[in-house]
């Protein structure tokens, strides 16, 4: 009796042993990574300069040799400040020249008037002939037509006088002289070259094959390459239609969206160019478990430390990375290693010193 006890007391106990839960899996050490989206594509860096929108290259509107420069490069000059002179004499001759011709032609003016009044008063008494009064009234008039050119004349050499001093008629910047002192110029030849610095702009040279491809709304953030942390946006203003043909680039003029104070005219910049695109995500090669003819990568629940995995989809990759679109959300943080081995709501515990 005691022996058959026995047996089905062992029989219960291997029973009960039979219905216990099998172990829980152990928490696993994960590798991980904090999902951080691109919503910006890097398009390239190039140096450029700050530059004046607007700029002009004046000359004297008379020849001569130039007598002197009154500034130099660098200066900022205001409305009506003196440039440059030429040398006035031959302009101071050729006033007195028509100045003389004027007082000569006054005269004959004088004479002419008083001799048409005699003529005019003897044919009024009728002892003067008609004929010789119509040679006095055209003489009259032939001298008054040779009065106002001789007026004309010294008005001209006054502003040909006045042309020998070269002004600026607006608020500038001395950019770059063309000329010497003691060089002789013809009228309108480039003398000096002026840019106003009210309004600036970016200057670049793109390379032709990205210019042409510039995508709609690229964005520009303009740096001083002495001061990196002073930056602002820019748009596209102009691109020149032809690439140069040594440099294969093509001139692009950025309008500025602010103007720092530091931005002064010829101050180097370092632009960068970047577009918007749809959010994309790029993680390590080892992050990417293939499954089932699918692409999916595991999710840590930050609260409960347990991974679950979810179905992304991959733009691309190569031999250390892939990039995907959908499937993940920033601030995410996801296994970056041992995908493998890892079975849906498993405990994991994850390295600290992986996050980043």
């Amino acid at each position: 009796m005691s022996r058959t006890l026995a047996i089905m007391c062992m029989g219960f106990a291997l029973s009960a042993c039979s219905k216990r839960e099998p172990p829980p899996d152990p928490v696993r050490p994960v590798l991980s990574i904090q999902i951080t989206p691109q919503n910006l594509e890097q398009l390239g860096r190039f140096a450029g300069t700050i530059q004046a929108r607007y700029e002009s290259t004046v000359g004297f509107r008379v020849a001569g040799r130039i007598a002197r420069r009154a500034v130099d490069v660098g200066a900022q000059v205001k409305a009506g400040d003196l440039l440059a002179t030429l040398d006035p004499t031959d302009l101071q001759n050729q006033l007195r020249s028509s100045q003389g011709d004027l007082a000569r032609i006054q005269a004959q003016w004088i004479n002419a008037q008083a001799d048409a009044r005699r003529q005019q008063e003897l044919f009024d008494r009728g002892v003067g002939a008609q004929a010789q009064l119509d040679v006095a009234q055209t003489n009259l008039k032939t001298t008054k037509a040779s009065l106002d050119q001789a007026q004309a004349s010294v008005s001209q050499a006054k502003d040909q006088l006045n042309y020998s001093e070269l002004r600026v008629d607006h608020d500038a910047v001395v950019t770059h002289w063309n000329v010497e002192a003691g060089q002789v110029v013809s009228a309108g030849q480039e003398v000096v070259t002026l840019a106003r610095p009210d309004i600036k702009e970016a200057v670049i040279d793109l390379p032709s094959s990205l210019a042409e491809q510039l995508p709609p709304g690229v964005a520009f953030t303009v740096a001083d390459q002495l001061e990196p942390s002073i930056t602002t946006a820019a748009s596209v203003r102009e691109l020149e239609p032809q690439a140069d043909s040594a440099t294969r680039t093509r001139r692009a003029r950025l309008t500025l969206a602010d103007t720092p104070a530091a931005f002064r005219l010829g101050t180097a910049i370092s632009v960068t160019l970047s577009t918007a695109i749809e959010p994309k995500v790029e993680l390590p090669l080892s992050a990417v478990q293939e499954a089932e003819g699918k692409s999916r990568i595991w999710v840590i629940d930050g609260q409960s430390q347990t991974v679950s995995p979810r179905d992304v989809h991959v733009l691309s990759r190569d031999d250390d990375s892939v990039v995907v679109s959908a499937g993940v959300k920033a601030g995410e943080r996801v296994v970056s290693a041992g995908v493998n081995s890892l079975k849906p709501g498993q405990k994991v515990k994850v390295d600290e010193g992986s996050a980043r």
